[in-house]
């Protein structure tokens, strides 16, 4: 894919996350319908699904051949394609029910399976960051870098908590407590989407979490990538997307933050 083909792509999803951004403004602070989807904390409003139809009326204008993975919407279209948009209309819906302003807007595109475009919105701190493979990375247009923190006892590092987390063992508290005491922190804000966004301006040093899905990670992949950090499995092989599995850093801690979560995972 050249660079031309992937500026396109970007421009689009960028089109697609100021649309739905401009949704989620407009229903900030008015929602009247927000319901469980099943699990406990699992939320969904009108705002999501307003928003998720802004993006997929975007897309289907400008690449009505591409598949789309929504979160609300599922899966639509060829899934033989080499390309597959990821979406997450609203990352951090339960922030957003509560006024809580770390939200965002998530729009990824894999091609044969590797995320090479992400845009990621937060429309009410009016955040815009943008990248693409070999692009490089950008917030509000402006080049972005992962930080130069090197060692973990001095990182600020930021987590989640899985919607199943009351029913499953496998929760990722005890990592939270273990790294809390041996970092300068570790923050929860409830937003995949940001976090690794985060990460890539250099405001953490390091995320993981488990339980996510592809709408979930994939713009922030590629913005992590392409601000200079890293993104692999707990253990440093290759992510797998479907694994709902990440660990991503500044790239200078990786190694130690890696061994420190296997440590925990094997007591």
């Amino acid at each position: 894919m050249n660079s031309r083909q992937l500026e396109i792509f970007l421009d689009i999803a960028t089109e697609a996350a100021l649309a739905a951004g401009a949704v989620l403004q407009t229903h900030w602070g008015k929602l009247e319908d927000i319901r469980e989807k099943g699990r406990p904390g699992d939320l969904v409003t009108e705002a999501d699904r307003a928003a998720e139809d802004a993006v997929l009326s975007v897309l289907k204008r400008h690449v009505p051949e591409h598949p789309i993975l929504a979160e609300e919407s599922g899966q639509l279209g060829d899934r033989q394609s080499e390309f597959l948009w990821a979406i997450d209309p609203l990352d951090g819906t339960t922030n957003y029910a509560h006024q809580y302003p770390f939200v965002a807007v998530s729009i990824g595109l894999l091609i044969e399976g590797v995320p090479q475009v992400g845009v990621v919105f937060n429309p009410i701190h009016q955040e815009l960051f943008r990248a693409a493979k070999g692009l490089g990375a950008t917030c509000n247009r402006r080049s972005i870098r992962v930080s130069s923190t090197t060692e973990l006892e001095k990182s600020l590092l930021v987590t989640g908590f899985a919607y199943d987390r009351r029913q499953t063992p496998d929760t990722n508290y005890p990592e939270f407590a273990h790294l809390t005491h041996l970092t300068q922190g570790v923050r929860r804000d409830g937003a995949a989407a940001l976090d690794l966004a985060y990460v890539a301006a250099g405001r953490f040093d390091g995320y993981w979490e488990r339980g996510l899905s592809i709408w979930d990670i994939a713009a922030g992949i590629v913005l992590v990538e392409e601000a200079g950090g890293k993104v692999t499995a707990y253990d440093q092989t290759s992510m797998q997307l479907s694994s709902g599995r990440i660990l991503a850093t500044n790239g200078r801690i990786h190694d130690r933050l890696s061994a420190e979560l296997l440590h925990v995972q094997a007591h």
